[in-house]
C-alpha cells in the first residue's frame, strides 16, 4: 500500500548543518515527551493513538446514525465552529464532486455547514433555503454554549420541529457533545436525540477521527473505515522508535522549526488542486491554534494555485524573505480531459493539443517550485498518490502528529487555546450578558474616551 511522502530537499538547503542537527535532536526529544505523556497539555493526548483505538463497534454505530439521516433527509446541516466542523468539511470537500451542491445528487444528501459565524444574512438565507426541505441537523458542541453554534442550533431546532414535526425532528437531529455535562448534553438527553461523545482528552482541532468528523463524513457517503485505516498507516509509520530518515512527521516538524529559527516566520500551505482548499483551512486552525502562544509560533497561511499565482504569487516571489512554502501535490487525478485543437489558434496553445490538462497543471507546479526556490523561498513537498479516503486519512494524522511534536519543540502547550477566550469576554460584556456587568462598564468607559 502506498503512503504519502515528504520531500524537504528544497528547504534543507536553506538551513545550516549545525542548525538542522540541533533541531533534529530537539524533535527526537519532543516526540519522546509526546509519546510518554510528559509534555504540556498531556491531558489532551487522546488523539495520539486514536486511529488504532477506534473499534468496529464505534464505526458501526456512526454508520447506523448516518444511514438514518441519509434515509430521512435530503439536506443535512452540520452546526459547529473551528475543530467542530473544519475537519469534516475538509474531507468532504476533498472527496466530493466540485459542483456537488449544484447537481442535487439523488443518492447523497446535500451537506451544509453553519454555526461557524454570526452573520444574520447567512443565517437568514440558510433558513430560507431549508424551507420545504427534508433537513436534519448534526449539532457539534462540547459545551452547547459556544455563541455561534448555540445561536444557529436554536434556529435550526425550532425550524426542524415546525417543518417536520417533533417526532421526526428527534430522529433527524443528532448531538455530538460531552458525555455528561453541558447544555448540548442536557438538550440531547431531554429530547431523546441520538448522541455521540466528544472524548474529554481530544481537543476540537484534533477531533476529525472522532464522531465530530466521522459522522458528517459518513452522512456524505464516504468510507470512514478507509479514512481511519489511512490514519493508522501513519500512526504506525511515525511511531516511537521509527528512525528519523523514515519518519515523515519528525522530518516535517524538524525542518519547519529549523526554518523558523533561521527567520522564516510564515508557512504558506499551497495546493494545485482546488478540492484541497478546506484541508488548508483545517491545517491553519490546527497549527495556528496549537503553536501561536507565548509570542511564539510560525504564522500559517494558505494559497490555492494556480489561481493565487496571479495575486499572492507576486508577493511570494519577490516580497520579504520571511516565508517558506509547503505544497500538497496530488499525483493522480480522478478524470481525464485532453486539450483540444483550435483551427485559428489565436491563443497560441495548439502546441498543447492532445495533452492532458493535468500535465499542464503539473508543469505549472514544477515551474512554480523552481521559481520560488530561485527567489529564496524554501519549499517542502507533501505528495499524495490520489484523493481518496485512505490518503486523506494519512494526511490528517501526519499533520496532527507533526503538530504535537512541533509544539513541543517550541516549548508551548499545543493543546490549549487561552487566547480564543479574549474576544468572547469583550463580546459578552458589550451585549450585557449577566455576570459581565463590571467588564461592560469598563469597556464603555474605554470606548467613550
Amino acid at each position: 500500500m502506498k503512503t504519502i511522502s515528504l520531500d524537504y530537499s528544497k528547504a534543507r538547503q536553506f538551513v545550516g548543518d549545525a542548525t538542522f542537527a540541533a533541531m533534529r535532536d530537539k524533535a527526537a526529544e519532543a516526540q519522546k515527551s509526546l509519546e510518554a505523556g510528559t509534555c504540556p497539555g498531556n491531558d489532551f493526548l487522546g488523539w495520539l493513538h486514536l486511529p488504532s483505538s477506534i473499534s468496529d463497534e464505534d464505526i458501526k454505530a456512526i454508520k447506523a446514525a448516518a444511514a438514518t439521516l441519509r434515509a430521512e433527509c435530503d439536506t443535512i446541516v452540520v452546526a459547529g465552529i473551528g475543530g467542530s466542523y473544519l475537519g469534516a468539511r475538509a474531507v468532504i470537500e476533498a472527496l466530493s464532486n466540485t459542483l456537488a451542491n449544484l447537481i442535487h445528487d439523488k443518492e447523497n444528501p446535500t451537506i451544509l455547514f453553519a454555526g461557524n459565524n454570526i452573520s444574520e444574512d447567512y443565517l437568514s438565507e440558510l433558513t430560507e433555503y431549508l424551507k420545504g426541505r427534508r433537513f436534519g441537523v448534526i449539532n457539534i458542541s462540547k459545551s452547547g454554549t459556544t455563541t455561534e453554534t448555540a445561536l444557529t442550533f436554536r434556529l435550526l431546532k425550532k425550524q426542524c420541529e415546525q417543518q417536520r414535526g417533533k417526532d421526526t425532528a428527534r430522529r433527524v437531529i443528532v448531538a455530538v457533545t460531552d458525555a455528561r455535562k453541558g447544555a448540548a448534553r442536557l438538550t440531547a438527553d431531554k429530547e431523546g436525540y441520538t448522541s455521540f461523545v466528544i472524548p474529554d482528552n481530544v481537543g476540537g482541532r484534533f477531533s476529525v477521527l472522532t464522531p465530530v468528523g466521522l459522522l458528517p463524513i459518513a452522512c456524505a457517503g464516504f468510507d470512514i473505515e478507509e479514512l481511519v485505516d489511512g490514519a493508522r498507516d501513519i500512526e504506525k509509520a511515525a511511531a516511537a522508535g521509527v528512525p528519523f530518515d523514515e519518519n515523515i512527521c519528525l522530518q516535517y516538524a524538524t525542518v519547519r522549526n529549523a526554518l523558523y529559527s533561521e527567520g522564516k516566520k510564515i508557512e504558506i500551505l499551497a495546493n494545485f488542486q482546488p478540492k484541497l482548499h478546506y484541508i488548508a483551512e483545517w491545517w491553519k486552525q490546527l497549527y495556528g491554534e496549537s503553536e501561536g502562544k507565548d509570542h511564539k509560533g510560525i504564522f500559517p497561511a494558505s494559497v490555492d494555485f494556480t489561481t493565487d499565482l496571479h495575486s499572492m504569487g507576486q508577493w511570494i516571489q519577490q516580497g520579504e524573505r520571511s516565508i517558506f512554502e509547503t505544497v500538497i501535490s496530488v499525483e493522480e487525478v480522478n478524470h481525464t480531459l485532453l486539450f483540444p485543437h483550435d483551427d485559428e489558434n489565436l491563443d497560441g496553445l495548439n502546441f498543447l493539443e492532445g495533452r492532458r490538462v493535468d500535465e499542464v497543471n503539473k508543469m505549472a507546479e514544477l515551474g512554480t517550485l523552481l521559481a520560488h526556490v530561485d527567489g529564496g523561498v524554501p519549499n517542502i513537498r507533501i505528495s499524495m498518490p490520489k484523493l481518496t479516503e485512505r490518503y486523506i486519512g494519512q494526511v490528517i494524522y501526519f499533520f496532527e502528529k507533526a503538530c504535537g511534536v512541533s509544539g513541543n519543540i517550541l516549548g508551548v502547550n499545543a493543546f490549549n487555546q487561552p487566547g480564543v477566550e479574549a474576544y468572547k469576554k469583550n463580546m459578552f460584556a458589550l451585549l450585557g450578558k449577566p455576570g459581565y456587568e463590571k467588564e461592560g462598564e469598563a469597556i464603555r468607559a474605554r470606548l467613550a474616551k
